[in-house]
């Protein structure tokens, strides 16, 4: 289960955080031109090309699937230096992240990834743990050191943070920590008379044991009743004038 408490970094600390949703940012967007200009060398025509310009990639070109641009970042560094001032493991998220949204978007589940405007990635994941990371005054994550957590719950014993994402609001910084309990729960074992129940037109419902219910007709039972009711009450004025003509 996950649980979110609010964090309380120093102003040092919000600044190391900005940096690193920034490099996240920047590994989303040149990961995601990738994915696009592999898609759109395999849709160029043969006989017309763009007015403007064409990016064309080898006909053996595998795509730029996680395993490959996990690869890549990892060579990236050396011509890239700021990718080093982020910790690998939360880089590798981000195309993981990635990964995931590309293929909802190709099995027709959700609309084509977008790229990230300035101040639009709003959260980093750091997928392991450090080693006794939590305390009373707040969490040890890594290239962070220990950032003030305001605790509105305690983390019982038995659970374990298996790993944390930094989450940037409008009304401040968040953690969402994952917890983690290795309690085995015994399966119930089976026991009563189970039955099938359909629904149908003819019977309100017929059970696997032959029972049957017909269906019931409220609306004829009821009709008579709501006629009754549509009816609208005479007025006062109205029962007045009709008790004077009563009258000898």
């Amino acid at each position: 289960m996950t649980w979110e408490f609010k964090l309380e970094p120093t102003a040092k600390q919000v600044s190391e955080i900005e940096h690193i949703l920034d490099v996240c940012r920047n590994v989303w967007n040149f990961a995601l031109r990738e994915r696009k200009d592999w898609l759109k060398s395999r849709k160029s025509p043969v006989n017309a090309c763009s007015i403007r310009q064409e990016f064309i990639l080898p006909a053996d070109a595998p795509f730029p699937n996680y395993h490959i641009q996990a690869k890549r970042l990892t060579a990236a560094k050396t011509e890239f230096p700021q990718l080093k001032t982020v910790n690998a493991q939360v880089l590798q998220q981000v195309l993981r992240k990635l990964e995931a949204s590309w293929e909802s978007w190709r099995l027709k589940r959700s609309g084509l990834p977008r790229f990230k405007k300035p101040n639009r990635m709003r959260s980093l994941v750091f997928p392991q743990m450090l080693k006794n990371c939590v305390s009373d005054e707040g969490i040890k994550l890594s290239q962070l050191g220990w950032v003030r957590v305001r605790w509105s719950r305690k983390i019982p014993d038995l659970f374990q943070v298996k790993q944390a994402r930094i989450v940037r609001k409008a009304s401040g910084y968040f953690v969402m920590l994952s917890l983690q309990a290795d309690v085995d729960i015994p399966a119930v074992a089976p026991h009563g008379h189970p039955v099938g129940i359909d629904v149908g037109l003819e019977y309100f419902l017929s059970t696997s044991d032959g029972e049957q219910v017909k269906r019931p007709r409220f609306f004829n039972n009821l009709h008579r009743k709501l006629k009754l009711t549509s009816d609208p009450a005479p007025s006062h004025g109205a029962r007045e004038r009709a008790s004077c003509c009563n009258v000898d």
